[in-house]
């Protein structure tokens, strides 16, 4: 199922133009006057133009984080950069575990949660690490557990017996 969603948008895009298509073709083929039939064609036209346009332009930024319904495909993720920008919101760049291509999110401005993920950026330096984000981060109603957490530290290698 998480393939499904993580599949290119132009796809989805195709999808929604061929659905537009039918419906224009179901407009054409009805008994109507042909002013109506070529204003159906000249909305699927429109349609289809506003819905590249806005799909081109979604694709640089932030997906706000109550928008985040495939919870499965974040199951545990990476934060790779972060953005605080007061007051309007917390940005933050996840890498799901398993995908190279990381996703841009906004939180909302929280003071909390600004200050919980600045000191596990700067421990995660301190140590070495990386922060991860708990899962299902973004359907979870539990404020009591922290968001972010600091990925356990890489095991030594075993000592030889010499």
């Amino acid at each position: 199922m998480a393939e499904l969603f993580s599949t290119d948008p132009m796809i989805w895009f195709a999808v929604f133009v061929l659905v537009g298509a039918t419906l224009a073709t179901i407009a054409i083929w009805t008994p109507r006057r042909l002013r109506w039939k070529l204003s159906a064609v000249c909305l699927t036209g429109v349609l289809a133009f506003t819905a590249y346009v806005s799909l081109a332009d979604l694709l640089g930024r932030p997906k706000p984080l109550h928008l985040e319904w495939a919870a499965d495909v974040m199951a545990e993720a990476t934060v790779v950069a972060t953005e605080l920008q007061e007051p309007d919101a917390i940005y933050i760049w996840l890498r799901p575990d398993g995908q190279s291509a990381p996703r841009a999110y906004a939180l909302p401005w929280s003071l909390e949660t600004a200050r919980e993920l600045q000191q596990m950026m700067q421990a995660a330096e301190q140590r070495g690490t990386s922060v991860r984000v708990r899962q299902e981060f973004a359907n979870s109603l539990d404020t009591n557990e922290p968001l972010f957490y600091l990925a356990p530290q890489a095991a030594l290698p075993p000592k030889s017996a010499s």
